[in-house]
């Protein structure tokens, strides 16, 4: 059982909602839109799922413009995004928790799936990578989540379900619980979180 956390951060993508498809067809869209090879589901996975999209599309040997277009082809197709069967139950039953999303994904894009899906009244706060200059793996986003609910980051457990968000939790002293992935507690669905924190 972890030691109680004052504060749960919760990524978004992967943890909440389930977008992994989408994010893929925006990627490979805004990779035609620029005449370049697309690429599969695992090279995805491998090497740019959950990045800071910035880094991703500079990786990719793509222009500042990119940035704009994936993102637009992302909202375009949020309706496609679904949102995990045990979210919003799990949410409710960690209510007593200060909570916030942190999320490399743009505000406008959160802040509609969060609206869409009425969940945006489970969290305290949200920080995307619009409020933040690097996104994860980088903590920036976690220290500014951290200020924002008067925390400290070894006071707080992030949920994640990518290598960057273990590696921004771990590089500021956050508790890292890990959705299907190796992190200092790892379960396979987020409802699970609950007899981890023993609620």
């Amino acid at each position: 059982m972890i030691q109680k956390p004052i504060a749960l951060l919760f990524d978004l993508d992967g943890v909440i909602v389930d977008s992994e498809d989408v994010w893929f067809f925006s990627l490979n869209t805004t990779l035609k839109y620029f005449n370049k090879n697309q690429i599969n589901k695992e090279i995805f996975n491998e090497k740019y799922w959950g990045n800071d999209v910035n880094d991703t599309l500079i990786k990719l040997d793509l222009p500042n413009e990119a940035v704009k277009i994936v993102n637009n082809v992302y909202l375009d197709n949020i309706n496609n995004v679904k949102i995990f069967p045990d979210t919003i139950d799990t949410l409710f039953k960690l209510e007593k928790y200060k909570k916030g999303l942190i999320t490399n994904t743009p505000k406008k894009s959160a802040l509609s799936l969060l609206k869409k899906f009425n969940i945006l009244r489970y969290f305290n706060i949200v920080v995307t990578s619009d409020d933040v200059k690097f996104g994860k793996p980088n903590p920036e986003i976690i220290e500014k989540a951290c200020k924002l609910l008067n925390v400290k980051p070894f006071d707080v457990a992030i949920i994640g379900d990518t290598i960057s968000d273990v590696k921004a939790a771990k590089s500021i002293g956050s508790t890292v619980i890990g959705i299907k992935i190796d992190a200092d507690y790892s379960i396979n669905k987020l409802s699970e979180i609950i007899k981890l924190l023993n609620i």
